[in-house]
């Protein structure tokens, strides 16, 4: 399985498929054939009917520089997210590849891994895991750092980076970028929370203004962490950001637990996918909540029982949530699913932790990971980010 340093990237919104992994292709071209002057660039599937929504044509024009874009609607290839890239000089083709963004920015390049992936686990899946730091009497935290080199000073830089992501996020107003001319809201919200009547709203404001502030980042292709991708990269920042400056919890028991949301971002792209042109958004923004209530229950020092059922309650109630981006920007209804999904992580870890006092859980997180990756190919392409049904076609943009 791929190493959590895979999984948390740091590039620009508002689509880990979208922009960051079109981009990498784009720079893989460039270093391939640097005596290429122009070219000529198609994009398939949900690439091509969000594309301009999500940014795509943009980062492919800042990164070559001298291009041409074609939009293909009709090409059918096995994964949504596939484009081709075509270099030439003055005369000739230089080369021909074809690529697929296949979630969290990662690419392959006509059919193999666009590098050498770090896999240093040699576990699958969280039952296997679990029954090796049963043996070893070793916490889900302490197994990333058995496995992981090197692993503390990269989680240090990606704490860093969803810290000065809501942080930046919260400071800006303003309009968000692109035809539905949505207002900045975390600004104000965040404003709003001094004037709760209680600590209990106060709390939830404050987080639901953290998600927005990373969300609304994203959507106007700032940097951001893929956690695990970029429509989903407001729910563990805004936890982390929570714990961190509300809840007084160390930077040091953050990042340990950011390693095990990690771990379970991995295990869902390893035994599903995290992309939402093959699962609909139960594999992103349902991943991420997944993600957020391990990475609470982790920190709140629970079992490593009580963390697996955090995920697995996070998960198993965004089963068969659909993407349907509204006019395919990053925003509706992406930005509000992300404030709604953190929440949601905090009630998953709160409820596994008394849960797993009076009953074992029949539904264990790989057989919830396995029903995703089922709903998933089940659900039709209308649904799965091609803003062709859904809110896409309901609401107006």
């Amino acid at each position: 399985m791929e190493s959590v340093k895979e999984l948390f990237k740091i590039g620009p919104g508002p689509s880990s498929s979208h922009t960051f992994g079109p981009m990498r292709a784009c720079q893989f071209m460039l270093e391939t054939y640097p005596q290429a002057n122009q070219f000529e660039v198609v994009l398939f599937g949900s690439l091509a009917f969000t594309g301009k929504g999500h940014l795509t044509d943009q980062i492919i024009k800042k990164t070559l520089k001298h291009c041409t874009i074609q939009f293909d609607y009709k090409t059918q290839y096995p994964h949504p997210n596939t484009m081709t890239i075509e270099a030439f000089d003055a005369v000739h083709s230089l080369g021909k590849h074809t690529f697929e963004s296949i979630g969290g920015g990662m690419i392959t390049i006509d059919g193999q891994a666009n590098h050498t992936i770090e896999e240093p686990y040699i576990h699958n899946s969280l039952d296997e895991i679990q029954t090796y730091c049963s043996q070893h009497h070793i916490r889900l935290d302490e197994y990333v750092d058995e496995f992981e080199e090197k692993i503390n000073p990269y989680m240090e830089k990606i704490f860093k980076a969803m810290i000065h992501c809501v942080t930046k996020g919260l400071k800006t107003t303003g309009k968000l970028p692109g035809a539905l001319k949505l207002d900045r809201i975390a600004h104000a919200l965040y404003q709003s929370a001094s004037s709760c009547d209680t600590q209990e709203d106060r709390n939830f404001l404050l987080l639901s203004s953290y998600a927005y502030a990373a969300s609304e980042q994203n959507a106007s292709g700032h940097l951001v962490v893929t956690a695990p991708t970029m429509g989903s990269a407001g729910v563990l920042p805004a936890l982390v950001y929570h714990t961190y400056k509300d809840r007084g919890y160390q930077k040091r028991h953050i990042i340990q637990a950011l390693k095990v949301a990690g771990l379970i971002g991995c295990l869902i792209q390893e035994n599903a996918t995290i992309s939402g042109a093959e699962g609909g958004c139960q594999a992103e923004v349902g991943a991420a909540c997944a993600m957020g209530a391990a990475f609470v229950a982790s920190l709140e020092m629970q079992t490593n029982e009580q963390i697996e059922c955090a995920a697995e309650i996070g998960l198993e109630h965004h089963l068969g949530l659909t993407c349907d981006p509204v006019g395919g920007y990053v925003m509706i209804p992406c930005i509000e699913r992300n404030a709604v999904a953190a929440q949601r992580s905090l009630d998953a870890a709160r409820l596994a932790k008394y849960l797993r006092n009076v009953k074992k859980n029949r539904v264990s997180f790989d057989m919830v990971v396995k029903t995703m990756n089922l709903t998933g190919k089940k659900l039709p392409i209308e649904l799965k980010e091609s803003a062709l049904g859904g809110l896409a076609v309901v609401v107006k943009s």
